[in-house]
């Protein structure tokens, strides 16, 4: 049993300490001096009356209790930001803030032109965009709205299913050129191969087709926005959206028969957000202009 209530601001000092790993890295990111963060820190622990880290020269390390601990104040931090986006306008008001979570291919190379539109419309709605591969967590409301991969199944979800994005190997034409164009998916093997570091069960079903893994793979990255650079530079062959690829002319299709993969994509929110003037402006606004784009090669 905590000695005294904590206030918020020691839960957000001790979580930026958890995302740094120290103090001085944490008091830059918050804008504070190392003192008072380090007080932050003392007194959370005091409070609580237990001890959230082990120092060590190399910084801090949670403990396994303040691992414990970081998850529940990561919940609050969620909530107070869901708290201000409510806040930041009445729901009959077209404006105030809206969160949007997506994987860093829709964020940066789909919605841009998407959300411009929408800016257009309705000036006094501000966006946070959220690029991330992992799922945020729409229950605990880290967003308001989310373009997923993969079918919602919490009955506290309003989903809207957009339609099938289509996958392809694509190369630049300068690279083809040079290299040669594969004839089947065992010529890929003489290729360079532009694939992930880790792996994932997601990744193996994209690329369960392919004769190879990881260690054949000529650059690997996780990063999806950094595989479509290395494939636009002619650095290889790698995977792409075929709507985005068919914007490139440089961009060449490679075995679009042999290898060819869906995904099933959903726009989400929160079913509490329906009354939100401003999220379901833009819930159905984003509805309207995936499925156009996903519709671009149907």
């Amino acid at each position: 049993m905590a000695k005294s209530e904590p206030g918020w601001e020691l839960y957000r000092s001790f979580l930026a300490v958890v995302r740094e790993g120290s103090l001085s890295a944490a008091a830059r990111a918050l804008g504070m001096t190392q003192p008072s963060l380090g007080r932050h820190i003392r007194q959370l622990e005091a409070d609580l009356g237990v001890a959230l880290f082990t120092r060590s020269p190399q910084g801090l390390t949670p403990t396994d209790l303040g691992d414990e601990l970081a998850t529940h104040a990561q919940a609050m931090l969620a909530a107070s930001a869901a708290l201000r986006r409510a806040a930041s306008g009445s729901n009959h008001e077209v404006r105030g803030v809206v969160r949007i979570t997506c994987s860093e291919v829709i964020g940066a190379e789909v919605l841009p032109p998407i959300l411009a539109d929408f800016r257009q419309r309705y000036p006094g709605i501000v966006i946070e965009l959220s690029l991330s591969n992992q799922n945020e967590d729409l229950l605990r409301k880290d967003a308001d709205i989310a373009v997923r991969m993969v079918r919602p199944i919490q009955g506290a979800l309003v989903a809207r299913h957009i339609g099938k994005i289509s996958l392809g190997l694509y190369a630049h034409r300068h690279y083809l050129k040079a290299h040669g164009s594969p004839q089947a998916l065992v010529d890929l093997t003489r290729h360079a191969i532009i694939g992930f570091d880790r792996e994932t069960p997601a990744l193996r079903a994209v690329l369960g087709k392919l004769p190879f893994g990881r260690e054949d793979f000529a650059l690997r990255s996780d990063s999806d926005l950094a595989q479509l650079a290395a494939i636009r530079a002619g650095y290889g062959i790698g995977v792409c959206q075929r709507q985005i690829a068919r914007r490139d002319r440089n961009l060449k299709a490679v075995l679009p028969e042999a290898f060819k993969f869906d995904l099933d994509t959903w726009l989400v929110m929160h079913e509490d957000l329906k009354t939100s003037r401003r999220t379901r402006l833009l819930f159905d606004h984003l509805a309207q202009a995936l499925l156009a784009y996903v519709g671009a090669v149907a």
